[in-house]
């Protein structure tokens, strides 16, 4: 296997918890992904059908799983990542041929202007602090007339992990996502204008909460920004499980719901 294209100039700074929490996830990452996924796939549905000479950035590429698919739609691709571990799962997935792995952050991409026809990035802006900066720099690296598709996650995702973890302690468990309307206020200030949005609510439904809590830390989402000690043992775990459970249907399976912002941007 080649070595990853690695920029020598560029110095990832205050991400490596991220990363390292990713990095961690890479091996088990696709087994527990069964969500981002789905949201990967009704993202690529706003995509043309055919991407033959076009020069694709997937940002936030994980595993590379959609990377494949883009190059499978007839794709170049260059394929980013904060998580080298991540990026070497890529690499493994797809192959060198029309491909390139870079690790790259979001927030202060390693490309020039006018680089790409498209960006892809799907369920990555959201580990930004402020998703202005990452839309600024998609914008600044899509050619004129480009295009970028992007998902992130919104307010209320999670919520019924949320509102279990709030039983146990007062601590911050789960991660607070921004607002629809942050999201458009996030683009008018990376002086985009001519964008779509739509915000469907998915549903994943487990037949446990530890079964969710595992697929959480099985794909890295379980680094929490501007975490506090709070009770993370099994005890707390169990208290976790038994509060869970005002929330089961009629059914008998637990709900996990996503508030999912789906984008387009035009160049």
């Amino acid at each position: 296997m080649s070595e990853l294209a690695f920029k020598p100039e560029f110095e990832i700074k205050d991400k490596s918890a991220i990363s390292q929490a990713f990095s961690k996830a890479a091996a088990s990452y696709d087994k527990h992904a069964a969500f981002q996924r789905d949201v990967g796939h009704r993202l690529l549905q706003k995509l043309p059908a055919d991407l033959t000479g076009l020069r694709v950035l997937d940002l936030g590429c994980g595993t590379g799983y959609f990377s494949h698919q883009l190059k499978c739609l007839g794709a170049t691709v260059v394929c980013a990542d904060l998580s080298p571990a991540m990026l070497e799962q890529a690499q493994l997935r797809c192959g060198d041929d029309a491909m390139t792995y870079v690790l790259a952050d979001a927030e202060s991409l390693p490309f020039s202007d006018g680089d790409f026809d498209i960006v892809f990035s799907s369920l990555a802006l959201q580990w930004c602090d402020d998703l202005s900066v990452p839309l600024s720099e998609i914008r600044r690296v899509l050619k004129p007339l480009g295009r970028a598709y992007f998902s992130t996650l919104l307010d209320g995702s999670l919520i019924e992990l949320k509102r279990s973890w709030a039983k146990i302690d007062f601590h911050q468990h789960v991660n607070d996502f921004i607002s629809f309307n942050q999201v458009k206020i996030a683009l008018a200030q990376a002086e985009i204008s001519k964008h779509h949005l739509n915000s469907p609510s998915m549903i994943v439904w487990y037949d446990t909460a530890f079964e969710l809590m595992r697929d959480l830390k099985g794909i890295g989402a379980n680094h929490i920004h501007s975490r506090t000690q709070g009770l993370t043992g099994r005890r707390a775990l169990t208290r976790v499980e038994q509060a869970y459970e005002q929330f089961r249907s009629q059914q008998g399976s637990l709900p996990a719901t996503y508030q999912v912002c789906l984008g387009v941007i035009y160049r």
